[in-house]
This record gives structure tokens, sequence and C-alpha cells, in this order.
């Protein structure tokens, strides 16, 4: 019979502990929290990955690798004398119970996950202007992590936005915003000049249309990282099946040329 959840994360904070104390692992004894940025974004994106693969038996897995990250950043700030796992743990009940006044308050129940969504952003916006930062109200977009993928912290910085009314009205109106956003990008392509300059304005106007489409993303209910790793995953697929049939005719995807490469293209398409 499988441990209750408390008694197995109890066996894990206590290893944890060991891994980190005399006699423990040398690894594990000389991680600081810097040391750990990368594996705790990996662990996030194998977790995604198996999400994305619908294998339950590695999401099992991955939860717990990630779970272990937590667990591992919180000892070595209570050997700080900063904070424990159970801080953390405490942290986060609080703030769910906060914010569902619905459920574990008197506020009237949500009738939609939509309204479930915009009331927890307008908490968190109230929570943010409120609540003081070393002396110094907290800003609605100071949260935002700038490790977070460029595309996700756009996506996150535009709902934090939204929550206050600073929003289109209609995704037509993002559609607008965006195809001017194409032709500020084609004038700067097109513009002659300082080649530094250009090249920075170029980049200034790409960032700019990827901003705005993150908009549009939000705006139809899309998370736009996973869109894009889903085109991602597409384009991977397709070009690596039209390599596969190149080379099945002993010919190299250079040697074919583009035009046959299009056609080879299509019909991969099709196929799919």
């Amino acid at each position: 019979m499988a441990d209750s959840p408390g008694t197995a994360f109890d066996r894990l904070v206590d290893i944890v502990a060991r891994l980190r104390g005399p006699g423990g692992c040398p690894w594990d004894r000389e991680q600081t929290l810097e040391s750990l940025r990368p594996f705790v974004l990996e662990e996030t994106y194998e977790v995604l990955e198996a999400i994305d693969s619908g294998n339950r038996a590695a999401l099992r897995e991955e939860i717990g690798d990630m779970v272990f990250e937590g667990v591992l950043l919180a000892q070595l700030c209570a050997e700080d004398g900063e904070f424990g796992v159970a801080d953390s743990l405490g942290s986060i009940t609080d703030k769910l119970v906060r914010r569902h006044p619905h459920v574990f308050g008197d506020a009237a129940r949500a009738k939609s996950a939509d309204e479930v969504l915009g009331r927890w952003e307008e908490a968190k916006a109230r929570e943010r202007t409120t609540a003081p930062d070393k002396g110094q109200p907290k800003t609605i977009l100071g949260g935002v992590p700038k490790a977070l993928p460029a595309l996700l912290r756009a996506h996150e910085m535009s709902t934090r936005a939204a929550a206050v009314g600073f929003d289109w009205e209609r995704p037509a109106d993002v559609l607008a915003k965006i195809e001017e956003e194409v032709a500020e990008l084609r004038e700067a392509v097109e513009r002659s000049g300082d080649a530094e300059g250009r090249r920075r304005q170029i980049e200034e106007e790409m960032g700019d249309l990827l901003f705005a489409i993150a908009n549009l993303a939000r705006k139809l209910g899309v998370e736009p990282e996973s869109a894009l790793r889903m085109s991602d995953d597409k384009f991977a697929r397709r070009f690596t099946e039209l390599e596969r049939r190149f080379a099945a005719r002993g010919e190299s995807l250079q040697q074919a040329g583009l035009a046959r490469m299009e056609e080879e293209w299509a019909r991969v398409k099709a196929a799919e």
C-alpha cells in the first residue's frame, strides 16, 4: 500500500536533509541556490515534455524530480536560517485559500472557469499593489520573473496588465496592432543607411511584433509558449520526414534544391 502524501513528503525532506548533512553526498553538499538554477529549469521542461507526450509513467517520475528540486532549494535556505520547506508550503496553502474565497470563504460561487480566472487576476493585482516589498509598494509587473522564456514573460505581463483594465477590447484590435507592427518591421528591413542602426531597429520592431502576437494569443485563450512548442515539434517531424525521403533516394537536401524540397514538403503535409 502506498504511503500517504504526508508520509512520502516527510521521507523526501529527511532524505534531502541527510544528503546535505555531514557524511552526506559531496555533490549535494556543494550545491548553492545559483548552481541549482539550470536543474530547476531542466526539470520544468522535462515535466512539460512528459505532459506533451502523454506518457503518465514519465510524468509521475518528472513530477517527483521537480518536487525534489523545490525541497532541496528550501533545505539550502533552512541551513542559512531563513525559511524551511514548511514555510513554503504554508505560503502556498494560505495563498490558495486567500485567492479562492468562492470555495473557502463567503464570496459568491463562481459560475465558470473564466470567472474564476478573472477573480484570481484581480486578487493578485490587489496583493501586488498593497503588500510592501522592502519598504516599497509592489508593482503590478514587478513579480514577473525575468528568467522566464521571453514569449511566456510577454504573456504573463500582458495578463497582469489586462487584469487592471489595460487591454484591447477585441482580438480584432490586436490583429490591427500586429498589422501595424508588420508594416514597421517591413520599413526597418527596407531601410538603407547605417548597418548597425538598421540591425537594432529591426531587432526592436521584431520584438514589438512578437509581443503583439503574444497578446493576441492571450486574448484568444492560447498559451503562446505551448503553441509555439507544438509548431516546433510539427516542423521537426515534417522536416525529418522530408530528409528521410530524400535520403532513401540517395540524395541530400542540398542536392535536391529548394523547388523539389517544397514539392516533397507539400506531399509530407498531405500525408499527415
